[in-house]
C-alpha cells in the first residue's frame, strides 16, 4: 500500500472515530455506536480501546435484555431506533451486517466476522418478545406484560425485530470482545468471552474458530503441547502513547509550563528548577533504526540545582494526595498513606464522620481529602476493591488503587483526570504513534513496540467497577472517563510512581505519585537519595558510587535512583527496564557495560513498583 493511501485513511478513520465519539455524548445508551466504534478503533489498530468499546456494548445488551436494569429504558429505547423496516423486511444496522473475508486478517478487529450464519440460527429459534428472550449471559427472562394484552401485527412485528437484532449485536460483541482480546495478548479473558459466546450460540462458526485460535496461540506462548484453560496468561501489551485525539496534554517543555512548574517547586524545593535537557533514547526499536542510531536523543524535563548543594542537605519536601494502599483496614492514613501514631487521649488521628474505619492523620489531611478527592468516595465502599491481594497481583492492584484515587480527585474537583495538577505535566514513556502503527496480525503478543502492560481486569472492568462504586454513569460519562484515559493514566503512573514495601513481607503495599519528585531523571550514580513516608524528600548525597564526594554544584542536574545501584551493571537494566522502557544508558551503565559512545545522561521516567519479570 502507498504510504499516502494509508494515512488518507488513518485520517479518515480518526474523523469517523471523532464523530461516533460525539454521537455516543449524545447518545450514551446506543449499544449500536459503541459496535461501530469497535470497528473504527480496530481499523485503527487499537484492539485494546475495541475490546473496552465491544464490552460497554455487551452491558448495554445486558441492559436492554433485563428491565431491572438501571439502564434498561434508555438503552432499549436507543436500540429501537436503529432498528428499521423496509418493504423487504427486517433490517439489521449495518455494523451487524455481514463482511465478506477470512476470520484471519486485519478486518478481524473491525467486527469483520461472518454474521449469516447468526441470523439463520436466530429464524425459527427466538422467541417472540412478549415470550421471552435469552439475555447475554443465557437468562430467560420476559419484556412483556403476563396479562392478555394484545399489540397490532406491526408493533408485535417490531418487538420481534428489537429482540433479533439484540441476539445478533450480543453475539457480535462475544465475537470482537474475543478477537480484541486475543490481540491484545489477553488469552484466558478471550477464551472465556468465547464460552460465554458459545453458551448463547453454540453452533457460531466464528466464535469456535477464534476459540480454537486462541489455544493454537496459547500452546505457542507457553511451549506446551496441551494447556490448562485456567492457566492462561493474561496480561499483554498495548500501544503507550499520546492519543491523535488528546487535547489534553499540554507542551511540557514550553516556557508556560516550565514557570507553573517552578512556582510549585518554589514551595516544596527553592534551590531546584525544572529544565529542559536531552536523554538518550532508550527503546531499541527507535535506536537500532538507521534513521536514528545509537546517539538519538529524545527531550524531557529534568531538576537543576539553582545554588551549591552540600552534601547532606534536604532539597525536596513535597506532599502528595494521589496517592494509594492495597491494605485492607490497615492502620495507614487515607490522606497520604503515613502510618497513624498510637491512639492516645491527645492523639491527633481524625476519622470521616461518615465513613466506616477511614481514618486520617490529622485535621490538616483531612481537610486535605475533603477538598482533594474524598467526598466522591466518602461512604462509597470503593476501599475494599481489590485490597489483600494475592502477592503477584500487588503492583497491579496498586496501580488500579491509583487510577481510583485520580478519578476520586477528578469527580470531586470537577476536572478532567488528564487535567489534575498531579498528572498533567507527568511524562509517560509515551511512543510516537507512527512506531506504533505497524501490521496486524492474529497473535497473542503484538509488535514489540507496544509497551503499555493492559489486562481485561485492570483496564476496563476494574475501572468501570471503581465509577459504579462512585456513582457515576459509565455511558454517560466517556468524555472523562473512557479507557483511553485510562490507559493514558496508567502510562503515566508507570512511569512515575514510587512505592512502599510492607517492612514484614517485603511486598509493595503503598503507591503514590508525586509530580515534581518525579521530574528528576534516573542514573545509577545518583547525586541524591529519597525517602517517602507520607511526604517525598530528596537529600544531597554524602558521597556517590566508588566513594566520590557527594554535593551538587550550581546547575549541575539532580540525579535519581529507581533501582538497587548495588546491582551489576545486568541486574540493574533488567530491573529497571519495565519503569525505563529500554536498557539505562546512564554513564555508569555503559562503562560497566563496556560500551562506549553515546549521551551520558539519565532517563527520564520512574517506575518502582515494577517488576523485572513484568
Amino acid at each position: 500500500m502507498d504510504p499516502s493511501d494509508e494515512e488518507d485513511n488513518t485520517h479518515l478513520l480518526l474523523l469517523q472515530r471523532a464523530a461516533l465519539t460525539a454521537a455516543l455524548q449524545r447518545e450514551p445508551y446506543d449499544l449500536i455506536l459503541y459496535l461501530e466504534r469497535a470497528k473504527v478503533h480496530g481499523d485503527l489498530g487499537y484492539p485494546d480501546l475495541s475490546a473496552s468499546d465491544c464490552y460497554r456494548a455487551l452491558l448495554l445488551s445486558d441492559e436492554c435484555a433485563n428491565e431491572e436494569f438501571e439502564y434498561h429504558e434508555q438503552a432499549l429505547e436507543a436500540l429501537r431506533k436503529r432498528c428499521t423496516s423496509t418493504s423487504g423486511g427486517w433490517q439489521i444496522p449495518a455494523v451487524l451486517q455481514r463482511r465478506r473475508g477470512p476470520l484471519v486478517d486485519q478486518s478481524i478487529l473491525s467486527g469483520g466476522l461472518e454474521i449469516l450464519s447468526i441470523v439463520e440460527g436466530v429464524r425459527g429459534t427466538t422467541p417472540p418478545l412478549t415470550n421471552g428472550n435469552t439475555n447475554t449471559h443465557g437468562h430467560s427472562r420476559s419484556y412483556g406484560s403476563s396479562g392478555g394484552d394484545t399489540r397490532s401485527d406491526e408493533d408485535e412485528k417490531g418487538q420481534q425485530d428489537v429482540s433479533r437484532t439484540l441476539r445478533i449485536a450480543s453475539i457480535r460483541c462475544y465475537q470482537s470482545l474475543s478477537i480484541s482480546l486475543l490481540l491484545c495478548g489477553c488469552l484466558k479473558s478471550a477464551y472465556e468471552f468465547c464460552l460465554r459466546g458459545l453458551a448463547v450460540s453454540e453452533h457460531d462458526k466464528d466464535l469456535q474458530q477464534a476459540k480454537d485460535y486462541i489455544l493454537l496461540i496459547s500452546k505457542r506462548r507457553l511451549k506446551l503441547d496441551e494447556v490448562d484453560v485456567t492457566q492462561l496468561p493474561d496480561q499483554g501489551l498495548v500501544r503507550r502513547e499520546i492519543y491523535p485525539w488528546n487535547t489534553h496534554e499540554p507542551n511540557r517543555y514550553s516556557q508556560e509550563a516550565l514557570d507553573f512548574l517552578n512556582k510549585e517547586l518554589a514551595t516544596c524545593a527553592p534551590k531546584l528548577e525544572a529544565r529542559v535537557t536531552e536523554l538518550p533514547v532508550l527503546l531499541d526499536y527507535v535506536r537500532n533504526n538507521d534513521a536514528f542510531g545509537d546517539d538519538a536523543t529524545v527531550k524531557q524535563l529534568g531538576l537543576f540545582a539553582k545554588v551549591d548543594i552540600e552534601p547532606g542537605e534536604e532539597i525536596l519536601d513535597e506532599i502528595s494526595l494521589l496517592v494509594a494502599n492495597n491494605v485492607l483496614k490497615g492502620s495507614l492514613c487515607d490522606a497520604c498513606s503515613a502510618a497513624l501514631p498510637p491512639l492516645s487521649v491527645d492523639s491527633k488521628v481524625v476519622g470521616c464522620p461518615d465513613c466506616h474505619d477511614i481514618m486520617f492523620c490529622d485535621e490538616d489531611c483531612f481537610n486535605r481529602a475533603q477538598e482533594s478527592y474524598h467526598p466522591s468516595v466518602c461512604d462509597k465502599d470503593v476501599d475494599t476493591i481489590t485490597k489483600d491481594p494475592d502477592p503477584k497481583d500487588k503492583p497491579f492492584a496498586l496501580y488500579l488503587h491509583l487510577l481510583g484515587r485520580a478519578l476520586a480527585m477528578s469527580a470531586t474537583q470537577e476536572v478532567h483526570p488528564l487535567e489534575l495538577t498531579e498528572v498533567r505535566y507527568v511524562w509517560g514513556d509515551f511512543i510516537a504513534s507512527v512506531l506504533n502503527t505497524v501490521p496486524l496480525s492474529l497473535r497473542a503478543e503484538p509488535s514489540p513496540v507496544w509497551t503499555l502492560p493492559f489486562s481485561f481486569s485492570s483496564n476496563i472492568t476494574g475501572p468501570l467497577h471503581l465509577l459504579e462504586k462512585m456513582d457515576i454513569d459509565v455511558f454517560e460519562s466517556i468524555d472523562k472517563y473512557d479507557t483511553w484515559i485510562i490507559n493514558t493514566l496508567y502510562s503515566k503512573f508507570r512511569g512515575t510512581a514510587s512505592a512502599r514495601a510492607n517492612e514484614r513481607t517485603g511486598h509493595p503495599e503503598v503507591a503514590a505519585v508525586h509530580p515534581l519528585w518525579c521530574l528528576a531523571n534516573h542514573d545509577c550514580d545518583p547525586n541524591v537519595k529519597w525517602e517517602w513516608g507520607g511526604r517525598m524528600r530528596f537529600w544531597c548525597r554524602d558521597s556517590r558510587v566508588g566513594g566520590n564526594p557527594g554535593g551538587i554544584k550550581k546547575g549541575g542536574e539532580i540525579l535519581n535512583h529507581y533501582t538497587d545501584i548495588d546491582l551489576d551493571v545486568k541486574e540493574r537494566r533488567e530491573w529497571a527496564m519495565g519503569s525505563l522502557g529500554g536498557f539505562c544508558m546512564c554513564e555508569r551503565c555503559k562503562r560497566e557495560a563496556g560500551e562506549l559512545g553515546g549521551n551520558s545522561n539519565g532517563n527520564d521516567t520512574n517506575g518502582v513498583l515494577e517488576d523485572p519479570e513484568t
